[in-house]
C-alpha cells in the first residue's frame, strides 16, 4: 500500500480548499494523473498524483479544507494485485507462447550511466532554486521532458532533458539550491537499440489487447513489472499536451491552456509557450486600452527586524484588493471636495421618525442621499455610465441602481439597491438596512452586489472630514461621506452654528470632466440644504 499526501503548494501556503475530487476507489490511477482540484489564495490548480496504482481508499470530500501533508488517498500498487483485478494480465490468454519469441529481451542490452547537469540558465545566472523535481527514481524519461522546475532571479522556468533513459539517481531536493554545471540527476542509457527475434508462426492479437488499443503494451518476461507506455499522459487526456506544472502556470497568470501554441515536440506546450503567450496578450491589452501594470516587488524579510504574524486573507479581502488595484490602474481618478448644510434636512429626518419607526425603520442621512443620487443620475447622464475602452464607447444606463459600501468583519461588502429611482425614501431605508445585515451575516448572495451604476461610501458613522474614494469599476463616479459637525457659518450678516457635511466625490476624468463634476456635486448639495423643495418634488 502507498499514501498520497497534498505535497507542498508554494510559500507560505499551509492549506487549500478541495473544489472537486478527480478520483473515486476502484479507479486506476497513473504518475502525473489529476488527483484534486483545490483552491489556494493565489490560484485554482490540480494537484497531480506521485504514486500509481488501484486506489483503496479516499479520504477527502469535496468542499473539504486540506492541510500540506495530509494523507489524500490510499493505492495498492499493480504488481501486489490479484490476478482478476490486474489491467494487464500475464495470463497464456493475453501473451501466448508464440508471441513470446517476439518480445524485446532487454534485460541483456548493454548500458551505461549519463549525468545530466544543470544547463546555462542565462547572462549572469549561476545558480537557481529548486521549486519540484518532476520526475522520481526508476522514472524512464525522454528527451524534451521536463524533469525540474526552478527559479532564477529573472523568471520561474522549466527544465527540459537532453537525454533518454531510466533515472537511477537524484542528486538534487526540492527546496535547495543548484548550481550551474551541477549534477542533477544519473540516467541509464542503453547504447544499442533492442532486437526483436523472429517468431516462426503470426502472432495473433488477443482479445484484452485489442481493446486495449489506445494503449503500447511492453511485457518483459522474467520480470514481476508490467510496463505500460501511454502516448499521452492521463491528465492531458483530450485537452493541451502540457505537464501538470506548466498547467498550473498557466492559471496562475490568467492564461487559457488550449489556446497557447505549443513549440515542443508533437506540440508540446512549455512554460516558455505560455509566457510568450500571455506577453502577447498583455500587449493587446495595453495597446487596447494605454494602460501599463505596474509589476510587484516581493516583501523583505520582516522577521529580520522582530517578531512578525502572518495570516492568509480573506476571500473577500483578496477579491477586494485585486478589483481595487484594477479600478485604481485603470481610471484616471479626479475628487472633488464641497460641504453641504445639512440644519434643515436634519430637522426633517427628525420630524419623519415617527412615520419611519411605524415603517419599522429609521432614516439617516444616507436614505436621503439615494434619494438625491437617483435624481441627480437622471439630470447627468455621464455620472450613469461605463466606459468601454476597448470599442471606443460609452454605455449609458436607463436603470439606476445604487450601491452602498457595508463595513464588515470579513472586509468591505458592496450590496446594490434596485430601481432606486422607483421607491420611496421609507423603503429605500428598508431595503439598504436589509443588505446591510445580509452582508454582515455572510448571507448575501452574488445578484444583490451586482449591476451598480453608482456608491456611496458613508465613513460618517466612525469620523474624518475628507476622503478619496476609489471609483467602483466598472461605475465612473463614487461619493463619500465623511461625519457631520456644527461649524460657523457667516449668513446675514453674522456668524451662526450650522451642521455641515463634508463630501467627496470620486469620478473617472475619461468620461467626466471637472465642470461637469462640481456642477454634478453642487446639485447634490443644493438638493440636501433644501430637503423639504426636493421631497415635494
Amino acid at each position: 500500500m502507498k499514501e498520497f499526501i497534498l505535497p507542498e503548494l508554494g510559500e507560505n501556503i499551509e492549506s487549500a480548499s478541495i473544489l472537486k475530487v478527480l478520483v473515486a476507489p476502484g479507479d486506476v490511477l497513473e504518475l502525473d494523473q489529476a488527483v484534486l482540484e483545490i483552491e489556494t489564495d493565489k490560484a485554482t490548480i490540480e494537484v497531480p498524483s506521485t504514486v500509481s496504482g488501484m486506489i483503496k481508499d479516499v479520504f477527502v470530500k469535496d468542499g473539504e479544507k486540506i492541510k500540506v501533508g495530509q494523507v489524500i488517498l490510499r493505492v495498492e500498487e499493480i504488481e501486489a494485485l490479484p490476478q482478476s483485478t490486474k489491467t494487464i494480465q500475464t495470463e497464456s490468454k493475453t501473451v501466448s507462447k508464440k508471441n513470446k519469441k517476439a518480445v524485446t529481451n532487454q534485460q541483456t542490452q548493454p548500458s551505461t550511466i549519463t549525468e545530466f547537469k544543470l544547463p546555462e540558465l542565462g547572462e549572469n545566472i549561476e545558480s537557481a532554486n529548486v521549486l519540484k523535481i518532476l520526475v522520481s527514481v526508476g522514472d524512464v524519461i525522454q528527451k524534451e521532458q521536463g524533469i525540474l522546475e526552478i527559479e532564477t532571479d529573472k523568471a520561474t522556468i522549466e527544465v527540459p532533458s537532453t537525454i533518454d533513459g531510466k533515472v537511477i539517481e537524484l542528486l538534487v531536493k526540492e527546496g535547495k539550491k543548484a548550481k550551474v554545471g551541477q549534477v542533477v540527476l544519473r540516467v541509464e542509457v542503453s547504447t544499442r537499440q533492442p532486437t526483436q527475434v523472429k517468431s516462426e508462426k503470426k502472432v495473433e492479437p488477443t482479445e484484452s489487447v485489442e481493446e486495449k488499443k489506445e494503449e503500447t503494451i511492453e511485457i518483459v518476461r522474467g520480470s514481476a513489472t508490467a510496463v505500460i507506455i501511454d502516448n499521452q499522459p492521463a491528465i492531458t487526456l483530450h485537452s493541451a499536451p502540457a505537464a501538470p506544472s506548466v498547467r498550473r502556470l498557466a492559471r496562475e497568470i490568467g492564461v487559457d491552456i488550449n489556446q497557447v501554441p505549443g513549440s515542443g515536440p508533437d506540440g508540446r506546450i512549455r512554460m516558455a509557450d505560455v509566457k510568450a503567450y500571455s506577453k502577447k496578450l498583455h500587449e493587446q491589452q495595453i495597446s487596447a486600452s494605454g494602460q501599463v501594470g505596474i509589476k510587484a516587488k516581493p516583501l523583505p524579510d520582516f522577521s529580520k527586524f522582530g517578531e512578525v504574524e502572518r495570516k492568509e486573507m480573506s476571500n473577500i479581502r483578496s477579491k477586494t484588493a485585486d478589483h481595487l488595484s484594477y479600478a485604481w490602474s485603470a481610471i484616471p481618478h479626479v475628487t472633488q471636495f464641497d460641504k453641504a448644510d445639512i440644519t434643515d434636512l436634519e430637522k426633517v429626518r427628525k420630524g419623519l421618525s415617527t412615520i419611519a419607526e411605524k415603517e419599522g425603520t429609521k432614516l439617516t442621512v444616507t436614505s436621503f442621499l439615494l434619494k438625491i443620487i437617483s435624481s441627480a443620475l437622471k439630470e447627468f447622464p455621464q455620472f450613469n455610465a461605463s466606459v468601454d475602452i476597448e470599442k471606443k464607447a460609452i454605455v449609458y444606463k436607463k436603470y439606476i441602481n445604487i450601491g452602498v459600501a457595508v463595513d464588515t468583519e470579513n472586509g468591505l461588502i458592496v450590496p446594490v439597491l434596485k430601481n432606486v429611482d422607483q421607491k420611496n425614501l421609507f423603503q429605500l431605508t428598508k431595503d439598504m438596512n436589509e443588505l446591510a445585515e445580509k452582508a454582515r451575516k455572510r448571507k448575501i448572495g452574488l445578484d444583490e452586489m451586482q449591476g451598480g451604476c453608482f456608491t456611496i461610501s458613508n465613513l460618517g458613522g466612525i469620523g474624518g472630514t475628507y476622503f478619496t474614494p476609489i471609483v467602483n469599476s466598472p461605475e465612473v463616479a463614487i461619493l463619500g461621506v465623511s461625519r457631520g459637525a456644527f461649524e460657523p457659518v457667516y449668513k446675514d450678516g453674522q456668524f451662526i452654528p450650522r451642521l455641515m457635511l463634508p463630501l467627496s466625490l470620486s469620478y473617472d476624468h475619461r468620461l467626466i470632466d471637472g465642470a461637469d463634476a462640481i456642477r454634478f456635486l453642487r446639485w447634490i448639495v443644493t438638493a440636501l440644504e433644501n430637503p423639504s423643495k426636493f421631497l415635494m418634488q
